[in-house]
C-alpha cells in the first residue's frame, strides 16, 4: 500500500537554526518542507510552485511575513497560512490574521504543537474550507 503523499509546505524564516528545528519537526511529523529565509524569494516560490501550506514569520530581512502574506493572497486565496513567530503581541497576531492568515502560533511556546496545528488546518481543508482564524487562534 502506498503512503499518501506528504502535505507541501512552504517555510519562510530568516533564522537558520529555526529553519533547521522546524524542518526537522515537520518532516518528521509528515511534512515536505521547502524552506526560504527573504520575502522576495517565498514570494517566488509560492508564485512558481504548488503548495498545500504556507508557513510564515514575522520579521524578514527584506519586509515583513505580512506583506508577504498580503501578496501571496493576490494570486492564491485559498491555500492556508499560518504564522509562527516569537512576537507574542496581540497586536502582531491581529495584523497577521488581517492579512489573510487562518492562524497564528507563538514561538517557542506552540512547538510542541507544531505538527498537530498544521494538519488541523489542513484537515479542514474542503476546496473553500479552511477554518477561521478563531478557530485556531488563542
Amino acid at each position: 500500500m502506498t503512503p499518501p503523499p506528504k502535505h507541501r509546505v512552504l517555510y519562510i524564516e530568516d533564522h537558520a537554526d529555526t529553519v533547521e528545528m522546524v524542518t526537522l519537526m515537520l518532516e518528521g511529523g509528515g511534512f515536505n518542507v521547502q524552506a526560504f529565509s527573504t520575502l522576495e524569494a517565498g514570494l517566488e516560490a509560492a508564485s512558481e510552485q504548488k503548495f498545500d501550506l504556507y508557513l510564515l514569520d514575522v520579521w524578514l530581512p527584506d519586509g515583513s511575513g505580512m506583506d508577504l502574506c498580503r501578496k501571496i493572497r493576490e494570486f492564491d486565496a485559498k491555500t492556508p497560512i499560518v504564522f509562527y513567530s516569537a512576537a507574542a503581541y496581540d497586536g502582531d497576531k491581529e495584523a497577521a490574521l488581517e492579512s489573510g492568515a487562518q492562524a497564528y502560533l507563538i514561538k517557542p511556546t506552540d512547538s510542541p504543537n507544531l505538527c498537530e496545528s498544521l494538519f488541523r488546518v489542513l484537515g479542514r481543508d474542503g476546496i473553500d474550507d479552511h477554518p477561521s482564524p478563531a478557530d485556531l487562534s488563542e
